[in-house]
This record gives C-alpha cells, structure tokens and sequence, in this order.
C-alpha cells in the first residue's frame, strides 16, 4: 500500500507549481525529481514537454501507460478563498488549482509506483509508465499521439476524475466552424452589398432543427451554438461581410470527420441552390498553441468517442483487484471529453479511466481533493500495476 504521507506531499508539491497551458516547464522538473527518486528506468522529456517515467520489469510482459495532464486552467486569486497555489490542508481536503483536475491523479499514480517498486524489488513483467501530459485543457489528445508512438502502450487508465469509479467510454468532440460571406456596403445603402449575418440566420435555424442518434450508453449525439461574430466588428454603418458560427458537437462511437460535417454541407447546399447571394463554408476549428519547449502543438478540433463492453477481460481484471483492496467501482462512463479520444478513439488501444475526487470540481473555484480519495486511487493505482503485470 502507498504511504498516506506520500501521496500527499506529492499532490501538495505539484499544487505549489502554476502550470498554466503552455508553461509546465516547472512542474515538469518537479515531476522528473520525483521519477528519478522513486526508481524510474527512464525519464525523458518529449517534443511538446510531456514527462514519461518508465519503470520495467525484469520480465516481458505488456505496457501499462497511466496518463495525467499537468496543465490547468486559470486560476484568479482574488476569487478564490484559499491561495490556489498554496496547497493548503483543510479539514482533510487539499486545496488548489489542479487538485482534482488532475495533479491529484497523478501524484496518486506516482505514489502508487513508488509502493509497486518497493513491494515487488522490481521482479515483475512488462512496464510501468507515467506521462505527465501537456496541453489537454487546450487539445484534448493531441500531445497524447506523441506519448503512444514513443510508447506504444498495450493499456493506458486515464486518471481524470471519476471520484474511483471504472469508466470505459465517452462522447467524443468537435468544433465546428460554419463561415457566411457578403458584400460589404455602407449601412445608409443597405441593398448596394449583401450582409452575411442574415445569409447565417437560416443556417442556425435548419440545424436548430437538426436530429441526431442517440447511443445506449454515452447518451445524445448534439449540435451547440456556442458563439457568433461579425466582421467587420464592431460594425458602425456597415454591411457585415463576414459571418462566423462556432458549434460544439458532440460525438458517438464510429462518427467520422466526414460524416459529421456532411449534413451541415448539405444545409449549406440546400440554402446556396434557393438564393444565389449566399456563399458559405463549413469546417473544423483548428488551433496552434506554444509549448513549454518553444515548439508548437498544432491540431484540428476533433476528438473522437469511445467505449469499451464491460465484460471485456481487461476490465473485469482491473475491477476484481479494486474490489480485492476494499473499493466498489462502478462501472460507468465519462461526461467530458479526455486524452481517451487518442487512445482509445484513433488509436483502438485498451483503454480505462479511474481517478480520484468529483467529475464536477473541475475548473471550479477554491477547487480540492479529498485525501482520502487521493490514497485510496494510490493504492488502486498500485493495484492495477499488480493485476495487470503479473507481480
């Protein structure tokens, strides 16, 4: 079993470290100290400024990757009533940014290898690694395409919050960005140019009034307005020429990038064939972010679902050895969107989620974890690493 004071040190060590999106450089080498001090084989630092520890066995066996981002939300100090860095101790909480989103998670998975070193003197089959993941909260996924080639993992157990419960699934997502275009004119002489937020009106009513699947188990597949804008903005007498809708979309296992901008093509083609005027596009948002490295992390905004049966064996497996130490688990899936999508949804790797503390503390002020939960996901952590490596 993990040592309680360890986990928490751990948690309380990162929690004192801002890391920002873009700018883990200081955790990570918080992060590395504590890989080196527990006894990892490797640690390198990749392209993006994703940490991976490897710990390996002294047999072959499979490759077990627990994965943590590190980097967080913004966190305004004077709304807060504990020093979102500060880490304090309260009442059996520990609070601060990233507490349960989701430094927590991964102080409790290094906590967890800590114990599995020291109880198996290393005498176990396959690997243990740990990725400390950069740029989820701007790219869910993305960073993690880099940790899985390097890695090449046979499983990977998401560590965001699922208050100890198994996830196997979750809706996927992507950003979708619908563009209309005009002719600009002086607002005097409104029938001298064509305005591209009216050519948008009737595309925001026809997919208000679009229907989607609904899956079994992940629920809705939804089309969300998220935001709109003009340009020129702001426009003082003129005619927009330009228009731009942004729309959330939530996705269902075996939706595809084409299939799913393909209807909202169709609305596009429905308008354009009745009025000659109007001119549009459809297409994913795209977004490029600068890493802690100084290299850059580009990606397209679409993050596919996934799900796994229950009864799969890998999942019966990680169940019985958390019940084995006294936990319950659940057996449910995500309601946000994780680095899963790459693993699990591009890449088809076994995937599970399991970390501490409430799926709803994330992003919220005076955000904590409870210590409780942080030492008994350490000890799940380590079990995992049991059941699955044969120790």
């Amino acid at each position: 079993m993990a040592e309680k004071q360890t986990v928490v040190q751990y948690c309380q060590d990162l929690i004192r470290i801002p890391s920002y999106s873009g700018q883990e450089g200081e955790v990570v080498k918080k992060i590395e100290e504590i890989m080196h001090a527990i006894g990892m084989d490797d640690v390198v630092v990749d392209d993006y400024g994703s940490i991976i520890g490897r710990m390996k066995g002294d047999e072959p066996g499979e490759k077990v990757l627990f994965d943590a981002h590190i980097d967080t939300v913004v966190a305004k100090a004077e709304e807060w009533t504990h020093d979102p860095f500060g880490a304090e101790l309260v009442d059996g909480k520990i609070y601060g940014r990233g507490t349960s989103d989701m430094k927590g998670s991964l102080a409790a998975m290094l906590a967890g290898a800590k114990a599995f070193r020291e109880k198996t003197g290393g005498h176990f089959k396959g690997e243990v690694v740990i990725a400390g993941v950069v740029h989820e909260e701007c790219f869910e996924g993305v960073a993690a395409r880099a940790i899985s080639k390097r890695v090449q993992p046979d499983l990977v157990v998401i560590g965001e919050a699922s208050q100890l419960n198994l996830k196997i699934g979750q809706r996927g997502r992507a950003e979708i960005v619908v563009e209309t275009f005009g002719v600009p004119a002086h607002s005097a002489n409104p029938e001298k140019g064509v305005n591209a937020v009216e050519k948008m009106v009737p595309v925001i009513q026809a997919l208000a009034s679009m229907e989607y699947e609904t899956h079994p188990v992940l629920g809705k597949g939804i089309l969300v307005l998220t935001d709109i804008i003009s340009s020129p903005y702001p426009g003082a007498s003129v005619v927009p020429s330009h228009c731009r809708a942004t729309y959330d979309r939530r996705l269902l296992v075996g939706e595809t990038p084409e299939g799913v901008l393909a209807p909202i093509q169709k609305v596009l083609d429905t308008i354009a064939a009745k009025d000659p005027d109007f001119k549009a596009t459809v297409h994913y948002a795209t977004g490029t972010e600068k890493c802690h490295t100084g290299n850059e992390i580009h990606g397209e905004r679409f993050f596919p679902a996934w799900l796994f049966d229950e009864k799969e064996a890998f999942v019966q497996k990680i169940d019985a050895g958390l019940k084995e130490i006294g936990l319950q688990p659940e057996i449910t899936q995500y309601s946000f969107c994780t680095n899963g999508s790459h693993y699990a949804g591009e890449a088809g790797i076994r995937t599970i989620g399991f970390g501490p503390s409430q799926e709803n503390l994330a992003h919220t002020i005076d955000e904590y974890i409870a210590v409780e939960q942080l030492e008994k996901a350490a000890d799940g952590y380590e079990k995992i690493m049991e059941v699955m490596l044969h120790a």
